[in-house]
């Protein structure tokens, strides 16, 4: 059975430095807050070209702590893609706000810019952009809404640690000004914004060993809050200023980050190669385009997810009858997501569905990928894959 995610190729690269790191934590017995934590937030903040990064407990309490350090609360509104993992709309319940969904973009999955600006209103405090499975959004023209109606930007970067925002795209080519798509050209996601959201979950492309996150702005204030928020609201022990969190990355997790962040870049292009070869093998059979939408290879993009769109009015089945049939033939495959944050449960009845978001989520499926995948695995999912859409 071919897995979604192999971590074990990426793992055995690095298996000495990564054990020699965890030893030296476990001998100095500074388990949290270790120098290991400050070392790591130094480096991942020059690496992503920001100011001030804090490693924080998950990428949810990233988002969380982030919304709380721009204000953002009780009575205000924040614009989010609903085609996102429930963090994201989660982080925004949890701090008293009011998610609103903007509807995606057909090609790239991402908010749609222009959605965002129907769903403003005087309430409107902030848009959260997700950059879906390593995508970048459209975010020169994003920024200019939020420059535009005075709101805050906050990014979740789940999925994308190490992409690279081009300055232009399908989404947004229009109406962008030369200037500012200059001045945003080559930024890495999550420092275009007022706060950066990362999540270094075990399968992330950056990943640690367990749970762990990165908040990061380059707004001294804010990097303050931010700051305080993580260590329960204190800036010096003991002397709690507010109401905040325990979340701390472990030094153990940053030291097993601190090993793997020098592999960022070759590993985040071992993922665009192989998509590039999923691109070419899947127009070769002749899937792409007549049954198949794949994604576009964007400048920047770190494919987190290699995620095709089925075209079922071409096909005899459905999305998940096609995973079934493929798992028979020992190829895993997964679905984010197939249910869009506003139609969750949690949401019931308080919102119309985004009509893009919903029937994409029904037709979307995650082909396996990671950066050392080899060449004779990605053959043999497209193999099964041909095989059950011709059959």
């Amino acid at each position: 059975m071919i897995p979604v995610l192999d971590l074990s190729p990426e793992i055995a690269e690095i298996r000495k430095d990564i054990d020699k790191a965890m030893v030296k934590v476990i001998n100095n017995t500074s388990f949290i807050m270790g120098e290991e934590v400050r070392l790591f937030e130094e480096e991942a903040a020059e690496y992503l070209g920001t100011r001030y990064a804090f490693g924080v407990n998950s990428g949810t309490d990233a988002l969380v702590i982030g919304l709380r350090a721009l204000g953002i609360g009780e009575g205000d509104e924040v614009i989010t893609s609903p085609f996102s993992f429930f963090a994201t709309a989660e982080s925004i319940s949890s701090v008293g706000a009011k998610p609103v969904f903007a509807d995606i973009n057909s090609e790239s999955f991402n908010i749609d810019p222009e959605s965002v600006e129907k769903k403003i209103t005087s309430k409107t405090r902030a848009i959260m952009p997700v950059h879906l499975y390593g995508r970048p959004c459209a975010m020169t023209r994003i920024r200019e809404l939020a420059e535009k109606h005075n709101l805050k930007i906050v990014e979740d970067c789940a999925q994308s640690f190490g992409a690279t925002y081009a300055g232009s795209c399908s989404e947004c080519e229009n109406g962008c000004p030369e200037s500012v798509k200059s001045t945003l050209k080559g930024c890495k996601a999550g420092t275009i914004g007022d706060v950066g959201a990362y999540s270094f979950f075990p399968s992330k492309n950056l990943g640690c060993f367990g749970d762990g996150g990165l908040v990061v702005t380059d707004d001294e204030k804010i990097a303050e809050v931010l700051n305080k928020l993580r260590l329960h609201g204190a800036g010096k022990k003991y002397h709690n200023e507010m109401i905040g969190y325990n979340s701390r990355l472990d030094t153990l997790q940053a030291a097993v980050l601190r090993v793997k962040l020098p592999h960022i870049d070759r590993w985040n292009n071992g993922r665009r190669a192989a998509a590039g070869i999923y691109n070419m093998l899947l127009e070769q059979r002749g899937l792409s385009p007549e049954f198949i939408q794949t994604p576009r290879e964007a400048e920047g993009h770190v494919f987190h997810q290699y995620t095709i769109r089925l075209k079922l009015d071409k096909l005899s089945l459905f999305r998940d009858d096609v995973r079934e049939k493929l798992k028979e033939r020992g190829v895993s495959s997964m679905v984010y997501y197939p249910v869009p944050q506003d139609m969750l449960p949690v949401y019931t009845e308080m919102y119309e569905p985004c009509p893009v978001s919903k029937q994409i989520s029904q037709e979307v499926l995650s082909l396996p990928i990671w950066p050392l995948m080899k060449i004779h695995m990605q053959e043999k999912v497209v193999d099964a894959l041909e095989n059950v859409v011709q059959s």
